[in-house]
């Protein structure tokens, strides 16, 4: 049976009095996965119109270069699930790579020093949220022999910053240029960066529209949604996947079980997880903080300006508070009954606030799980105990 058969005869049995939309489901899902298939596929296809990117470049000027976004995060998971991963990291751990960098980054540096992936045409990212960014890509770029260039974000959430970071970007555009020989026209960057905010905006509304609606749910499509709002925003295609949410929620039946809010990213490959939350009435994950990081609150007539504002406001980017509160307010517009927050091995802006963020969710009325893990790597083990605590967390909620 092929992943999609799987997929649709699971979303028939979890909706049968609703055969219609649970169609409807299965194409958006399987719309999604190809979407997704596709941007992994193309970098591999056609590696020298390919840029290797951290999960929040802004994008839109690595389109309207010609360039496939190659991304770090989205590849590591494809080699995870294709069990490929343990080689990777292995082979990055024995090359001086820590064990406790963070394995996405781990996976993919020990991918490319094993020759699984192709040279790039060029390296373009952030320090926007993590420090492993300031050694993967520096160290890539020394691998593969290619220009790179690191657009410097700011912590400090201010105007000052957000015109700092333009400058930063209006230099990340000529290296594009340069490296490439093609122009980026403004009109064309401007089109990218209007629908990447229209994009943001509806998704926006068709998580506050879920909230009372019950909606089959899947692991992968919250971090799928992850990354097509980060390094596929201003598509065609994603305006169009949000189209479709927003279709399968008007035929969608009413709420059942509960609804949980994700903070960071989703082990997919954990059969603990999976046991709660794979196609379940009774638990869906509604939502991945990581699809909801960047703020639609940006310029769409200047587009430097408006992707320097998304830049500098990401949820992730400053004070720990900033992250916190935009997880409370998302998570009330999903009306989650419960938050879990995952704190991924290697990533120390996830570790270090935990426990502050637990009061703080709790104090705002969600009922909040820390769950330690990780979210690439399968060797990581704890199934038992976070079969355990999800377990004995979901079973609190049925009985507030």
């Amino acid at each position: 049976m092929s992943a999609a058969e799987f997929l649709g005869t699971v979303v028939e049995k979890t909706n049968p009095g609703h055969p219609a939309a649970s169609r409807r489901i299965l194409r958006t899902d399987q719309y999604l996965a190809k979407f997704m298939m596709d941007a992994m596929l193309q970098p591999l296809k056609d590696p020298d119109h390919s840029c290797i990117v951290s999960i929040f470049t802004p994008c839109e000027m690595v389109q309207e270069a010609g360039l496939h976004p190659y991304n770090v995060e989205g590849f590591s998971c494809y080699l995870s699930a294709s069990f490929a991963g343990g080689i990777c990291t292995r082979k990055a751990e024995r090359d001086g790579i820590s064990d406790t960098l963070c394995s996405y980054h781990k996976t993919f540096v020990g991918a490319a020093m094993n020759g699984l992936l192709p040279k790039p045409r060029c390296i373009l990212y952030t320090s926007l949220a993590c420090d492993a960014n300031l050694l993967t890509f520096p160290r890539l770029a020394a691998y593969y022999q290619v220009p790179s260039f690191c657009i410097d974000v700011p912590t400090d959430v201010s105007e000052d910053a957000v015109a700092y970071v333009r400058d930063e970007l209006v230099k990340a555009r000529q290296f594009l240029c340069e490296t490439t020989g093609r122009p980026i026209e403004e009109d064309a960057l401007k089109a990218r960066v209007k629908r990447s905010r229209e994009s943001l905006l509806a998704y926006e509304q068709v998580q506050r529209d879920r909230a009372d609606r019950f909606v089959p749910a899947d692991l992968v499509t919250p971090l799928y949604s992850a990354m097509t709002a980060n390094i596929l925003l201003g598509t065609p295609e994603e305006a169009r996947y949000v189209r479709m949410l927003q279709e399968d929620l008007r035929s969608a039946p009413a709420k059942r079980g509960k609804h949980i809010y994700w903070m960071h990213t989703i082990p997919f490959w954990s059969d603990a997880v999976k046991k709660y939350f794979l196609f379940q009435d009774s638990a869906q994950i509604v939502a991945c903080e990581l699809a909801q990081a960047c703020s639609p609150d940006f310029d769409t007539g200047d587009p430097m300006l408006g992707m320097a504002q998304r830049l500098v406001r990401n949820a992730i980017n400053g004070p720990a508070e900033r992250r916190i509160a935009n997880g409370i307010r998302h998570a009330r517009d999903a009306r989650a009954d419960g938050v879990i927050w995952f704190n991924h091995w290697g990533c120390k802006h996830t570790l270090g606030v935990s426990r502050l963020a637990k009061q703080a969710f709790e104090d705002a009325g969600f009922p909040t799980l820390l769950l330690d893990g990780d979210g690439c790597d399968r060797a990581h083990g704890g199934e038992g105990q976070t079969s355990t605590r999800i377990g004995a967390f979901l079973e609190m909620l049925r009985n507030d």
